[in-house]
């Protein structure tokens, strides 16, 4: 992606892949993170059943005793 001036602000210009992907347009908001990883993750307005879908692709990918803790997850490195 290419970053660009856009009067006093920079402007990044999404590739039509990751448009599609994103299922947004001109107009649209979206919301990016950056993880410690250092991935990168953007979202736009998405229904509940666009939702639903996206999580439905995480199913089996954990081991079956897995166990989420909520202290682990927000402990300072």
């Amino acid at each position: 992606m290419r970053i660009a001036k856009w009067g006093d602000s920079l402007a990044v210009r999404l590739p039509a892949v990751l448009v599609d992907e994103l299922g947004i347009r001109e107009g649209d908001e979206i919301e990016i993170v950056v993880h410690r990883t250092g991935a990168v993750a953007a979202s736009g307005d998405v229904s509940p059943e666009e939702l639903l879908l996206s999580l439905r692709r995480f199913r089996g990918k954990l081991p079956g005793d897995f166990r989420f803790r909520r202290s682990e997850a927000t402990e300072p490195d």
